[in-house]
């Protein structure tokens, strides 16, 4: 194995080595979602989330979409949920959280 290969692996596991974006990502494997959503999920404010959105989306762990204002969320590629699988197990059923106000929890 090349030492490039090693090296992406590395950094690969560094930013799945934050637990915030773990939640992230473990919630966006359920279905895309808002930042809104997100923050709702993880308690915590709109720069934090996006921060964390933006480390994921240079690492090519997330995409986004805008749909009017709204900006969705979703997960790069298959292998990224395979290996959310292999360290978290079975992704669970999508749930609204109380009090957030995005469109889909709203519905």
């Amino acid at each position: 194995m090349k030492a490039s290969a090693y090296r992406q692996a590395a950094n690969l596991f560094q930013v799945l080595s934050h637990q915030a974006r773990l939640r992230i990502l473990d919630e966006l494997r359920k279905d895309e979602a808002c930042v809104c959503h997100l923050q709702a999920v993880l308690g915590r404010p709109q720069a934090y989330v996006s921060q964390q959105l933006r480390v994921l989306r240079e690492a090519g762990l997330v995409t986004d979409r805008k749909d009017g204002l709204m900006v969705y969320y979703r997960l790069a590629s298959p292998e990224v949920e395979r290996l959310l699988v292999e360290a978290l197990g079975p992704a669970g059923a999508r749930e609204c959280v109380p009090g957030c106000p995005c469109p889909r929890c709203q519905a």
